[in-house]
């Protein structure tokens, strides 16, 4: 028994999302009482309709609970804002005390419209198998995210992840992806674009190699204005190292100065302070790599450290990668608290097949891409609100998307097909308000 638990703690909590499991919970009851498989048999000689009449009927029943229970979190949603908006209420509100682990909204979440939209494109209400999953509840709040965006404000900046949300793990973003068009059409509409990738690189061209597709398309692209096509930046290093789009540079991409574009708080990072956290994170990357006998050797850089497989080809077991990101983070966190060196942010996380330490974090990236872009608007930033980041890692634990979620809206995909998906939704909804 012990053993089983240490496995389902060690292994899986980490992978999970609280709200998204608290909502699957919620939806379970009314799949249990409305969608079991005996309704599958139901026919005339029991109820005194057909069975696709009785199926109908067992579906509107479904949808309408369904709705009901996502009405309902939308309202308890509604009150967390006014919890966390109010600085001197002491409670907190009845989510936070559900789900811990919730943290800051920035918009209202249209959940009840949100899930008619999927059920009308993945039968939620119809399935008499299989509960709404993890994927279902993702994609209903991805939804309700994009709904409030376009519907309560105006998206002004658009963040993305590199791999596995622009292109597929480890690949570029070629001029036939069919991503593009809808970045461009994002320009199109003056929304801001941030790439921000945990690919450090200190030069354009490796930048250029990842994203030559897209690049190549502004530069030659007619219908854009010169100011919609420098609305794109590349943040590389989750937030170490910026790129502005230039159609004279010969790889469309020149280096921004960091004196430039640091906020008040990163300039507050002491060099021998990220120095000391990369020499602690190579220690224990270096230990993992022995004690878990790891096909892996070290990588070094002036803001990151990692591990990388060797030779090239190897796959790296994914439980090793994950034990190895829990545990160099363990290891960070005792070492800051132990006041080895000041607190300095990074972020510890897998990248598929490798693992590496960042100074840092995409919270302080798309931040850098509020401010950047947000230099000539009142206030001087782009707000959360107004800001929408698509990332493909938002597991509480070695995914480098998820401390975004504190500086702006974010969507949840898997796929870059997902991705394009979303982008078709948001263009249609921002067409639909301009109309």
């Amino acid at each position: 028994m012990t053993t089983r638990y240490r496995v389902e703690y060690a292994l899986k909590t980490h992978r999970r999302d609280q709200f998204i499991e608290w909502i699957k919970g919620l939806l379970a009851v009314p799949f249990v009482l409305y969608s079991q498989p005996h309704g599958v048999f139901d026919n005339a000689a029991t109820t005194g309709a057909s069975s696709s009449e009785s199926l109908t009927t067992t579906r509107e029943e479904a949808h309408r609970r369904y709705s009901e229970i996502l009405r309902d979190v939308e309202l308890m949603i509604d009150d967390h804002i006014l919890h966390q908006n109010d600085a001197d209420n002491p409670f907190p509100s009845k989510l936070k005390l559900l789900v811990p682990s919730i943290g800051p909204f920035f918009t209202r979440l249209p959940l009840e419209a949100a899930f008619k939209f999927q059920d009308r494109k993945r039968y939620i209400s119809s399935r008499r198998f299989v509960s709404p999953s993890f994927n279902d509840v993702r994609l209903i709040l991805n939804s309700a995210q994009i709904m409030a965006v376009t519907t309560y404000g105006t998206l002004q900046l658009a963040t993305f992840d590199g791999d596995v949300t622009l292109y597929d793990d480890g690949q570029s973003l070629e001029p036939n992806s069919p991503v593009i068009p809808r970045l461009i059409d994002l320009l199109h509409k003056n929304v801001k674009i941030g790439i921000v990738t945990a690919a450090g690189y200190t030069s354009a061209d490796r930048y250029y190699a990842r994203l030559h597709g897209l690049l190549d398309t502004i530069a030659n692209d007619p219908t854009l204005s010169p100011t919609q096509k420098n609305s794109l930046i590349v943040m590389g290093g989750e937030a170490n190292y910026l790129f502005e789009f230039d159609a004279s540079s010969p790889h469309l991409l020149s280096p921004v100065p960091r004196d430039q574009w640091l906020t008040p708080e990163m300039m507050s990072w002491d060099d021998r302070d990220i120095n000391q956290i990369l020499d602690v994170a190579e220690d224990a990357l270096r230990e993992c790599i022995k004690s878990m006998n790891l096909p892996a050797e070290l990588m070094r850089k002036d803001r990151a450290v990692g591990i990388i497989p060797s030779p090239p080809h190897v796959r790296i077991p994914r439980e090793s990668l994950e034990e190895t990101v829990l545990l160099v983070q363990k290891i960070l966190e005792i070492s800051t608290r132990a006041g080895r060196h000041k607190r300095v942010p990074f972020c510890a996380f897998n990248g598929g097949n490798d693992v590496f330490v960042d100074i840092g974090d995409k919270s302080w990236g798309v931040k850098v891409c509020q401010r950047w872009f947000g230099a000539s608007t009142k206030g001087g930033i782009i707000k959360g609100e107004n800001t929408l980041h698509v990332g493909d890692q938002f597991l509480s634990a070695g995914a480098n998307d998820f401390r975004a979620r504190s500086v702006g809206t974010t969507a949840w995909i898997a796929s870059p097909a997902e991705t394009v998906e979303l982008l078709d939704e948001l263009a249609d909804l921002m067409g639909k308000k301009l109309s």
